[in-house]
């Protein structure tokens, strides 16, 4: 029998109550022993400190001991996929989430899931800075399946919680071989790029490449979207996508060259090998010399942190803070060796379409899928769904 099979069988015939997150007799709120203390006047220890999306810190004691749910009450990084996080042992949680636990009758590990799925939107307030009550949080609907058989009920959510556990657990332990994937790249690239005093040339960047940076976006010839006729990028300061602008219809930088972050995630180096438009001061560094561009990419990578940016004002890199930087230029088939190397690391941490990345990524949907399907549960109809506007 498919697993698919399996899972219908289990949900077949299944009846759900539908129980507000208030209902005392299946929800804890334990939103009381809740405490916030400023970073300043936590005192460093083991217990991880809970805000709105994640640890931000690790403190001594602990404001809680157990199996709990934390739903963001603001700061949540996203709305869409609002920020739901489940906690098991002691815990500190500050006062920007709401902490609650399944009673007998609710498994603490199925809240935790179900909550995945539900929208939150309309029941935030406060606008701009969007905010879950107690009130709001109280009205969001769960389903209990088998209200009458408290048994079978427990059962049920049992076997669902362990089905997406599988997924979960597979997710994170890929996750954490990436982690430690990419430690490995970082050690190895440093290594291969650590020259010995007299083994290379060194050179200014400024004798190596033409250091500029971008200015305005183009006037008149800009497009949100990429289209046949404005397919060039207009790139900015900003790691991957974050970095695209718009479109525009006549490239700037015709030549592949590195771009460096000026503002906000300062210093942070890229590989461009398609002609584009740079903008609000990016720095572009285009070769002057005979250069295996992908190797000059990963020496510029482990410098990142190296460049002396004031702190005053607006933090920018500006390029007389880049061009006295030092940059080894070893022998073209040395270069090409260090880059055939690090290419293949690069693509076992990094590829979407290849490496662990990917596999997170395909594991990470499939979880998706299968709770999705597990918790689609009939809806509320309209008289009850009534009670929790």
């Amino acid at each position: 029998m498919s697993k698919l099979s399996t899972m219908k069988k289990l949900l077949d015939g299944v009846e759900v109550e539908w129980k507000a997150l208030g209902d005392d007799d299946f929800v804890e709120v334990a939103n009381s022993g809740r405490k916030p203390v400023k970073a300043s006047l936590r005192v460093a220890g083991k217990t991880p400190y809970y805000g709105a999306n994640n640890i931000q810190d690790y403190v001594d004691g602990h404001t809680h001991d157990g199996e709990y749910v934390l739903i963001a009450e603001d700061g949540s990084a996203s709305l869409e996929n609002y920020s739901i996080q489940y906690v098991s042992g002691k815990f500190w949680a500050n006062n920007h989430v709401h902490v609650i636990r399944g009673k007998s009758g609710l498994n603490t590990r199925f809240l935790y899931h179900y909550l995945c799925i539900v929208n939150f939107i309309s029941f935030l307030t406060g606008g701009g800075r969007a905010k879950l009550t107690k009130g709001k949080m109280v009205e969001i609907p769960i389903s209990i399946p088998c209200p009458e058989n408290p048994k079978r009920s427990l059962e049920i959510q049992a076997e669902i919680v362990r089905i997406l556990d599988t997924f979960t657990e597979l997710t994170a332990e890929l996750t954490a071989e990436l982690t430690a994937r990419k430690k490995q790249y970082n050690y190895y690239r440093d290594q291969l790029l650590s020259f010995g005093e007299g083994e290379v040339e060194w050179k200014e960047l400024d004798d190596v490449f033409d250091i500029f940076a971008g200015g305005d976006a183009p006037k008149g010839a800009l497009s949100n979207i990429e289209t046949e006729e404005f397919n060039v990028p207009i790139l900015s300061n900003g790691i991957g996508d974050r970095s695209l602008y718009g479109w525009t219809n006549k490239a700037k930088i015709e030549k592949p060259s590195l771009t460096i972050s000026a503002r906000g995630t300062i210093g942070w180096t890229s590989f461009r090998d398609k002609p584009f438009f740079p903008i609000v001061r990016l720095l572009v560094l285009s070769p002057k010399i005979d250069l295996n561009l992908k190797y000059a990419y990963y020496f510029m990578k482990t410098i990142e942190d190296a460049y002396n940016v004031p702190q005053n004002g607006i933090p920018q890199l500006t390029k007389p803070m880049v061009k006295d930087k030092k940059f080894p230029v070893p022998s073209p088939g040395v270069q090409a060796r260090i880059v055939a190397t690090l290419d293949k690391f690069d693509t076992l941490t990094s590829s979407i379409t290849e490496g662990l990345p990917r596999e997170i990524a395909l594991r990470q949907q499939q979880y998706e899928y299968y709770r999705d399907f597990l918790l689609s549960f009939p809806k509320l109809d309209a008289k009850v769904a009534a009670r929790y506007e």
